[in-house]
């Protein structure tokens, strides 16, 4: 694995894009529905156990929350959308935000969307998948708690997934992952190596 990912560590958290560091460098930002394993994907994938704060409270991340792996990259973390305990109003902030944060980021170069993989592919989701394409931004789908269901059942979903998002006007590549198993963490971790310029450890 690269060491960078082991070295991520607490940059900043923006409730606005003022809050930000300055958009230079390169930024891969993670996205998915609350409890979609999000924070545990940024654990797994950075072999740490409390770099992102999770939850069981859908909701937790409410804010741009931005981990540093060197002077240049960093990781971000944007607010779970879907079923999150918190007023409408609130909710329509957040999505303004990570729309306005995928359309303005200059040095955002990828974008990880979180599904679950017994619900992949909620409207909240495709939305999101929307935002990348008009972003221009290659994503990369990680369909996580892939140990709860059955290795058959899993290739299935996969596959319906894949077959799903082939029209979008976007590089898109989709894989199983499961932080408790760190089934898929390497591939993410190369994955995110090229869109973040990391020369191979």
């Amino acid at each position: 694995m690269n060491p960078h990912f082991q070295r991520a560590a607490f940059l900043t958290a923006a409730t606005d894009l003022r809050g930000t560091p300055p958009d230079a460098g390169y930024e891969v930002a993670f996205a998915g529905r609350s409890n979609a394993g999000k924070s545990s994907a940024i654990n797994a994938i950075c072999h740490q156990n409390r770099l992102a704060r999770t939850s069981k409270t859908p909701g937790r991340t409410q804010q741009l929350i931005f981990f540093r792996l060197d002077d240049d990259r960093r990781l971000v973390d944007l607010p779970g959308y879907g079923f999150a305990r918190v007023s409408l109003a609130v909710k329509a902030g957040w999505q303004a935000l990570m729309g306005r944060y995928l359309q303005q980021r200059e040095c955002l170069k990828g974008l990880v969307v979180v599904m679950d993989i017994r619900h992949p592919l909620t409207d909240f989701d495709r939305q999101m998948l929307d935002w990348g394409v008009a972003a221009e931004l290659p994503m990369l789908l990680l369909l996580t708690k892939a140990d709860k269901i059955g290795r058959g059942a899993a290739d299935k979903t996969l596959g319906e997934v894949r077959r799903a998002v082939a029209g979008l006007a976007a590089p898109i590549d989709v894989m199983g992952f499961s932080s408790t198993q760190r089934t898929g963490v390497e591939a993410a971790q190369a994955h995110l190596s090229a869109w973040l310029a990391l020369a191979a450890a």
